[in-house]
């Protein structure tokens, strides 16, 4: 093997490494998840906290995204149905519906995950430290149902610097004129 092999496995493991997400199971969080948290559709209206049963998330959600979602798997890099998606809209979750990202904030990491640069609104996130796989991380997940995203970084670009990495399987996808999302300002 020679040294462009090494080095390009190397690179191939710190990148699925730095998005791999192992958390385990519902933590008991749900109440500060969703504290002082105001939820929003796409039209406006408020939504109330989503809570399933574990059963009942296996019957609606597809097996991987069961798996990242409600079990903090991930998909495999560059291999996600949004990757490569360009079009406008909004990017929600895929447990709940709940709006997260928007396409203009999402870019392009060469990381193999869709990545953003910032949340839709901040009460639609909830980030919490991950201590696993020997290292620190900040992992995300929908403020609304819990469900498992993937984790923030920050090496992302301008205006935040942080870099959302975020599993296709744990998203849907919205066109909508990005011009229509006023709603969503912060109060």
């Amino acid at each position: 093997m020679n040294i462009r092999n090494v080095l390009s496995s190397v690179m191939a493991l710190f990148v699925f490494l730095s998005c791999n997400q192992a958390q385990e199971g519902d933590s008991g969080e749900s109440t500060a998840m969703t504290e002082d948290r105001v939820f929003l559709s796409l039209e406006g209206d408020t939504l109330d906290y989503v809570e399933k049963s574990t059963e009942t998330w296996q019957e609606e959600l597809s097996p991987m995204a069961f798996r990242v979602l409600r079990q903090a798997g991930t998909e495999r890099a560059f291999t996600g149905e949004l990757l490569e998606n360009k079009k406008k809209g909004v990017y929600t979750c895929a447990g709940c519906g709940l709006a997260l990202f928007t396409s203009t904030s999402k870019f392009k990491s060469g990381t193999g995950w869709p990545s953003f640069f910032e949340p839709i609104r901040a009460d639609h996130v909830w980030e919490k430290t991950d201590n696993s796989l020997g290292m620190t991380r900040t992992e995300v997940l929908c403020a609304r149902c819990g469900g498992h995203q993937g984790h923030v970084f920050k090496d992302g670009p301008a205006p935040t610097g942080l870099r959302y990495c975020i599993n296709s399987a744990s998203l849907g996808f919205v066109a909508v004129n990005p011009k229509k999302l006023a709603v969503f300002e912060e109060q």
